[in-house]
C-alpha cells in the first residue's frame, strides 16, 4: 500500500491467530496479547527483485531485519545500523525509533513514505541471534541487490526458526558454575559455592521450562529465585548432618540466585543513553530495574521466612598467589557460563572467558592490593574488557557486544543490590542507602568503561552522524 505525493502510509501488519469459534466454546480460547505477522502474507511482490519492488515490501524487509536483531538483545544503536545499511541496499532512506521492545520506521522513497510498527511480545537475549544477524547484513550489503523479497524473507525465516544451543539441562549448569564462581569471588567457600552451585541450577533450570512454555515474565523470575533459594538452604541443610556448622555457612544463599541479574539491559541501556537513544536507553533501565526489584524482593521474603541475614563471608585463608590463580579460574567459568545462558556457541563463551578473567581479576587485583576504590576499579576492568574485545572480535568475526557484555556481568553488583533490599524490608535506612549508593556507583561506572573503549577502537560509535 503507498500513496503519492508526501502523504505516509500506516502499515498495520497483524493477523489473526485463531479462526472463528462458536460462542459455547469461546471460554477455552486463550487470546494473545501480540499477534503474528505473516510476513510472507504480507507481500505484494514476492518474485520480484527487493530492489525493484513495492515500497511497502522493502518497509517490511527492513523491518523484519531490525526485529530480530533487537530480539537478540542488542542495543538501539546497532538495530539502526542494520537497517539503516539493508535500508541503503534497497534504495530507501529510513527513520527508526527503537525500544526496548518495539520498533517504529518510517521508509521514504522520492515522494512516497511508508510507515509501520513493530514489537516484539517478550525480551531476552541471544548472542548467536546477533551474530547471525550481522552476518546476514554482510551478505545484504555484497549481494542484496540480488535476492528476491521471497528470498530476503526466507533467510530471516531461517534465522528466526534456529534453535538454541543448549538445552535446559545444559542452561540450568551454565548458571549453576557461573554462580558458584560468583560465589567465589565474592568470598565464599566449598561449601558456599557447592548450595550456590545446586540452588542456582535448579532456579534457572525451572526459568527456562517456564519460560519455553511462554509463562509471564516476571512470574518465571520470582518463581525461579524462590526455588534457587530454597534449593540452597535444603542443601544446606543437608549437609548439616555430616558436616558440622555448616548451617553457619549461610551468606552464600544470595548467590544462587545471581543468574537472573539482568546485566544485558543495564549494560546495553547505558551503551543506549550513551548514542542519545533515550527511549530505548531508559526503557531498558527500566526493565533491568524491574528484575532486579521482583528478584530482591523475593529472595528478602525467603530470608525473612527462614530468618536468614546477609553476613559477611568467613576468610578462606588462602595466599595471595593462590587467590590471583583462583580468581582467574573462577571469572573465566562465570563468564563462560554467563555466556551459554545468553545461548554463545563455545567457541564465543570460551572467547568471552578469557576476557573477562583476564578484566575481572584486574579489578580485583585493583582493589585488594592497589586501594583502588571499587567503583574506579570497575571503570578500569570494563575498559579493559572493552579494548581486549575490539582485538579479539575484529579478528574472530564475533559480535563485538557477545564478548564485552558477558565479560562485565560478573561485575555487576548482585550482593550490593540484595543487601540495599535486605536492609530496606527491616527498615535500616542509612545500611540501605550505603548499599545502594555503592550498587549505582559501580553499575554507572561499568556501561562508561565500556563507551571509553568503543568510542577509542570503533570510528563509527566515536563520531555522531
Amino acid at each position: 500500500m503507498a500513496l503519492d505525493g508526501n502523504h505516509v502510509v500506516s502499515g498495520i501488519r497483524e493477523a489473526l491467530s485463531h479462526s472463528y469459534v462458536p460462542h459455547g466454546h469461546r471460554a477455552r480460547v486463550r487470546h494473545r496479547n501480540h499477534m503474528a505477522v505473516p510476513w510472507h502474507e504480507v507481500t505484494d511482490c514476492d518474485d520480484m527483485l527487493a530492489v525493484d519492488a513495492d515500497l511497502d515490501d522493502k518497509s517490511s524487509i527492513i523491518c523484519r531485519a531490525g526485529l530480530l536483531l533487537l530480539a537478540g538483545g542488542t542495543g538501539s544503536w546497532r538495530v539502526r545500523d542494520c537497517m539503516n545499511k539493508i535500508a541503503d541496499v534497497l534504495g530507501v532512506t529510513i527513520s527508526a525509533a527503537v525500544s526496548l521492545t518495539t520498533i517504529e520506521c518510517t521508509c521514504i522513497d522520492g515522494h512516497t513514505s511508508f510507515s509501520e510498527v513493530i514489537s516484539l511480545h517478550t525480551t531476552g537475549v541471544n548472542t548467536e541471534r546477533i551474530r547471525l544477524m550481522e552476518q546476514f547484513t554482510r551478505e545484504v550489503q555484497a549481494r542484496g541487490d540480488t535476492f528476491t523479497v521471497r528470498e530476503f524473507h526466507d533467510r530471516m525465516d531461517k534465522i528466526e526458526h534456529t534453535p538454541g544451543n543448549y538445552a535446559p539441562w545444559a542452561v540450568g549448569l551454565a548458571s549453576a558454575a557461573a554462580c558458584a564462581a560468583f560465589v567465589f569471588l565474592l568470598g565464599g567457600g566449598p561449601i558456599e559455592m557447592g548450595c550456590a552451585f545446586v540452588g542456582a541450577g535448579l532456579g534457572n533450570f525451572v526459568r527456562r521450562i517456564m519460560l519455553d512454555r511462554r509463562l509471564t515474565h516476571f512470574v518465571c523470575i520470582g518463581v525461579a529465585v524462590a526455588v534457587a533459594c530454597l534449593a540452597y538452604l535444603g542443601c544446606l541443610s543437608l549437609l548439616s548432618f555430616v558436616i558440622p556448622g555448616a548451617l553457619e555457612h549461610e551468606a552464600g544463599y544470595i548467590g544462587a540466585m545471581l543468574f537472573v541479574i539482568p546485566g544485558f539491559p543495564l549494560i546495553t541501556s547505558g551503551l543506549d543513553i550513551a548514542k542519545l537513544d533515550f527511549r530505548s536507553g531508559l526503557e531498558r533501565l527500566a526493565y533491568a530495574v524491574a528484575v532486579i526489584i521482583v528478584a530482591t524482593l523475593v529472595a528478602w521474603l525467603v530470608a525473612m521466612m527462614v530468618e536468614l541475614s546477609p553476613d559477611e563471608f568467613t576468610d578462606q585463608g588462602l595466599s595471595d598467589a593462590v587467590v590471583l590463580a583462583l580468581r582467574l579460574v573462577a571469572s573465566f567459568v562465570g563468564v563462560f557460563g554467563f555466556s551459554m545462558m545468553f545461548n554463545s556457541t563455545l567457541e564465543m563463551a570460551a572467547t568471552a572467558g578469557v576476557v573477562g578473567a583476564i578484566a575481572n581479576t584486574l579489578r580485583l587485583t585493583l582493589v585488594d592490593f592497589a586501594a583502588m576504590p571499587p567503583e574506579a576499579a570497575a571503570f578500569v576492568g570494563a575498559t579493559s574488557a572493552g579494548l581486549l574485545a575490539s582485538v579479539v572480535a575484529s579478528r574472530m568475526s564475533f559480535p563485538r557486544i557477545s564478548i564485552t557484555v558477558p565479560s562485565i556481568v560478573i561485575m555487576v553488583p548482585g550482593l550490593y543490590m540484595y543487601r540495599a533490599v535486605y536492609y530496606m524490608g527491616v527498615f535500616q535506612t542509612l545500611d540501605a542507602m550505603e548499599w545502594i549508593i555503592r550498587a549505582v556507583m559501580i553499575i554507572l561506572f561499568l556501561p562508561m568503561g565500556l563507551g571509553l573503549a568503543r568510542a577509542l577502537t570503533d570510528p563509527d560509535w566515536r563520531y555522531c552522524s
